[in-house]
């Protein structure tokens, strides 16, 4: 069988990978091997933290809730539990913004939800 040499594909493949490691320090960013590991670790980490990103956020605006709740007397989880039975549908985003953003109808629902 002939000898395949790969001449054009190996090298586009090689810089396809260069080009995502651009701006990556020292020979992660020029040399083909370490900028591949580098690459292949970076994607890995973007995977698990496009995952993450969600809960960390919705932790945030937990203890956002809960902090704001506390100040008007009621717990996250009886502020939450009242949200339910009185059938008030906003998102814990939205109740995190009002909490910060404007406190008064953050308490203007508290209160709506405590009676």
């Amino acid at each position: 069988m002939a000898r395949v040499k790969r001449g054009n594909v190996a090298r586009k493949r090689r810089n396809k990978i260069l080009r995502i490691a651009r701006g990556y320090q020292g020979g992660s960013g020029t040399l083909f091997r370490t900028a591949n590991q580098r690459v292949m670790k970076a994607l890995c980490n973007a995977y698990r933290d496009r995952k993450r990103r969600k809960r960390d956020f919705r932790r945030l605006w937990i203890a956002r809730i809960n902090a704001a709740a506390r100040v008007n007397g009621l717990s996250y989880s009886k502020l939450m539990g009242n949200l339910k039975k009185a059938d008030i549908q906003i998102n814990r985003k939205m109740l995190a913004q009002l909490a910060i953003i404007n406190p008064k109808s953050f308490t203007s629902v508290v209160s709506s939800v405590k009676n």
